[in-house]
């Protein structure tokens, strides 16, 4: 199993504000939204929240609406889109999860909520700073 940065979430109430500041003033390119195919949100389940992306070239950033409620909606306990959160890559998601599981570590399991792409899990550090750690869904046997 290995983890390898992938990227990091900033969260707002003026998205388009965000992105402008992070490309225009800071010189990052515009990801376009069409390369993160979204599972699309109902009453029940996920996040309809505009988003925004942008690079250096090798990281991401994921400019996202604040929402307090998207733990609530999913039946969740952890929100990644109240204060923001740092992500990272794995390419095997069920051996990392017996790792939270063996530090006692509590999470919540999104599956692909947010994204079709990705099974999507998010936990706390020891400070309460928000982690994701994410599966391609192709890659999951």
């Amino acid at each position: 199993m290995k983890l390898e940065f992938h990227h990091i979430n900033f969260v707002s109430h003026d998205v388009d504000r965000l992105h402008d500041f992070y490309t225009k003033v800071l010189g990052l390119g515009d990801i376009p939204q069409d390369e993160f195919p979204r599972t699309e949100a109902d009453g029940d389940r996920g996040y309809d929240g505009k988003i925004r992306f942008a690079t250096d070239g090798d990281m991401q950033m994921h400019l996202a609406e604040r929402r307090l409620d998207v733990a609530f909606v999913n039946g969740q306990v952890i929100n990644p889109v109240d204060r923001g959160h740092i992500a990272f890559r794995t390419d095997d998601l069920g051996a990392f999860l017996k790792v939270l599981d063996e530090n006692n570590v509590p999470y919540s399991d999104y599956g692909t909520a947010f994204a079709k792409e990705w099974h999507q899990v998010f936990f706390h550090d020891p400070e309460g700073n928000v982690i994701e750690v994410h599966q391609q869904v192709g890659d999951i046997g």
